[in-house]
């Protein structure tokens, strides 16, 4: 039997994509950790903290009920910076490369929720081969894009799903809290091609929704609090590569660490923080964008949190 061109091209784009699909298997053995240390420290933002990124909320869908949370002026902010005032850094990642054995990996799948027009947490942590979980709280609809992204191989897709609107909340009342069930959840697998390690997660209706994940071979990781301290727990004594990253401050730091028996390793780390103008999301005036030119009423009420 003879195969066409065309036939040939969808059985190449098939193996093409059971390549994709297929999760490579990172060897990590569970065993009782004898005499662990620990790895706590500190995570900073080295130079001035970047403004947050502008949206125009009357540029995207539902610009009144996206509104709840914005400036007072139809803005929606986007903080993907969070700095305390001693410099401490929210949402890095700390992990710990080349462990191959150690405490239970009990990584389950993540939630993520998307209420206010927002999606939260904004940083969690995803294990290859596994899955995230997205519920919608909102009464509107979300379009829900993952992708898998390095800074060399650039953006992959690996899905793109409607998220539809919670039935359950007081749709058209601005004042109702979130105080009912979840809406249907989805469910997407994260299948990470190798080198790759970072996922990230966009509305493509509200593009000032976004959430990022880091993937992990073993259970030796954290994520800064809102003081940029972190600390990670029972780690096998040896020598490993501790990699510290945020999705906004470059490819990050890697050094070379010991973790010592019984005791506290410290490390601090500062990320340097972007110079110049970073991005086109700037707050204007700009009277072409103003309520007026969508030709109806609009009330924008920052009535869950006025930003600033």
């Amino acid at each position: 039997m003879r195969l066409t061109r065309s036939s040939l091209l969808c059985c190449l784009a098939l193996v093409v994509w059971l390549c994709q699909v297929v999760p490579s298997v990172s060897a990590y053995d569970i065993v009782d950790v004898q005499h662990g240390g620990s790895l706590e420290g500190r995570v900073t933002l080295s130079g001035a903290v970047p403004d947050p990124k502008a949206f125009n909320l009357i540029t995207f869908p539902d610009p009144t009920y996206c509104g709840r949370i914005s400036n007072g002026k139809g803005w929606r902010l986007l903080r993907d910076f969070i700095v305390n005032a001693e410099s401490g850094l929210k949402n890095a990642v700390v992990l710990l490369e080349g462990v191959e054995s150690g405490k239970p990996f009990d990584l389950s799948v993540p939630l993520i929720e998307a209420r206010d027009c927002m999606f939260g947490p904004w940083m969690t942590i995803v294990r290859n081969g596994h899955a995230v979980e997205v519920v919608n709280m909102d009464p509107v609809m979300h379009d829900i894009q993952g992708y898998e992204t390095s800074p060399e191989a650039g953006a992959r897709v690996l899905f793109n799903t409607p998220l539809i609107l919670n039935q359950q909340h007081q749709r058209g009342n601005m004042h109702a809290i979130h105080n009912h069930a979840p809406g249907k959840s989805l469910v997407g697998p994260v299948y990470l091609n190798k080198g790759r390690r970072t996922f990230y997660m966009q509305c493509g209706f509200h593009a000032y929704m976004e959430s990022w994940a880091m993937a992990v071979n073993n259970p030796y990781y954290a994520v800064t609090d809102d003081q940029g301290a972190f600390r990670i727990e029972n780690v096998p004594p040896g020598t490993y590569q501790m990699v510290v990253w945020h999705p906004q401050a470059g490819p990050g730091v890697t050094r070379t660490i010991t973790v010592g028996p019984d005791g506290a390793t410290v490390e601090q780390v500062a990320l340097p923080a972007p110079r110049g103008t970073r991005t086109a999301y700037r707050v204007m005036d700009n009277p072409r964008f103003g309520l007026e030119s969508l030709g109806h009423p609009v009330e924008i009420e920052p009535l869950v949190e006025h930003q600033h």
